[in-house]
């Protein structure tokens, strides 16, 4: 499938979406609307909410803030989790020692550590971006963990014998193995980075976008809700965007699938 069809194809389940969304929500079907407005709202209400924030410019303030907080949450875990998960896969000693207490971190609900990291870190950005770290970076962690053990025994063995050093090895055997799984995590801990941020902010905060949505919830205004969840994803999809185009520069050396096939 070429890229213009798959994004036709993108375009059109939105408008079928949007579409039987407005229809459930506006034309009685048997004598009946199917999607109460009070509880659904309606394509219409949404957007035109959407509109007056971004005319308005209030949207703004928010949109900085959720951004700043996911930001540093995705850096910064992503970075830690680039660097345990590469020593912990070249100390396998290491590894197993402390295998039970990071699968036992990774077992924690994040909604718990929420108010703890505001206990210790007040309202402000930090608690967000804390709660935001727990989890982009055991997602990182475990598949770039997982990326370096699965190098080639045979790759590895053959630089090993044309005489390659450790500093080399990683670079050109074990950091492109990871680079790939890297990647794959990266772009699912964008959305997870956002999430903490914004359940951060539903929690305990004065702006953000959880502020919003939190704010629409408390008055009963369902557009306003809605309309925040929207502008939540179209900000999650614009930063994977930017995600896939650092992919592309770095994974310039990586076959890519014949766009003819579907």
């Amino acid at each position: 499938m070429t890229r213009p069809v798959l994004l036709l194809c993108q375009v059109l389940v939105a408008v079928v979406v949007i579409g039987l969304w407005h229809v459930f929500t506006t034309v009685p079907v048997f004598g009946r609307i199917l999607l109460p407005p009070f509880f659904f709202s309606n394509p219409w209400d949404v957007g035109s909410q959407i509109v007056s924030w971004f005319a308005s410019g209030i949207i703004w303030k928010h949109l900085g803030i959720t951004l700043l907080e996911s930001v540093l949450a995705f850096v910064i875990g992503s970075t830690l989790g680039v660097l345990i998960g590469f020593w912990f896969a070249r100390q396998p000693r290491l590894a197993a020692i402390f295998d039970p207490y990071v699968k036992m971190a990774n077992a924690l609900p994040r909604v718990v550590l929420a108010p703890i990291f505001a206990l210790w870190l007040g309202l402000g950005i930090w608690s967000k971006v804390a709660l935001g770290i727990t989890l982009v970076f055991f997602i990182v962690f475990f598949n770039v963990y997982q990326g370096v053990k699965e190098v080639s025994p045979t790759v590895l063995a053959n630089g090993r014998m044309l005489g390659m050093s450790e500093r080399q090895l990683m670079r050109h055997v074990f950091w492109p193995s990871a680079l790939s799984w890297m990647f794959s995590s990266l772009h699912t801990a964008v959305g997870f980075a956002v999430v903490g941020a914004v359940v951060g902010e539903y929690l305990g905060s004065a702006a953000g976008l959880g502020y919003v949505i939190q704010q629409a919830e408390g008055t009963f205004d369902v557009a306003g809700v809605f309309a925040g969840m929207f502008v939540l994803s179209a900000f999650v999809i614009a930063i994977d965007v930017l995600v896939s185009v650092v992919e592309k520069r770095l994974l310039v050396w990586k076959p890519v699938a014949s766009e003819g096939r579907s």
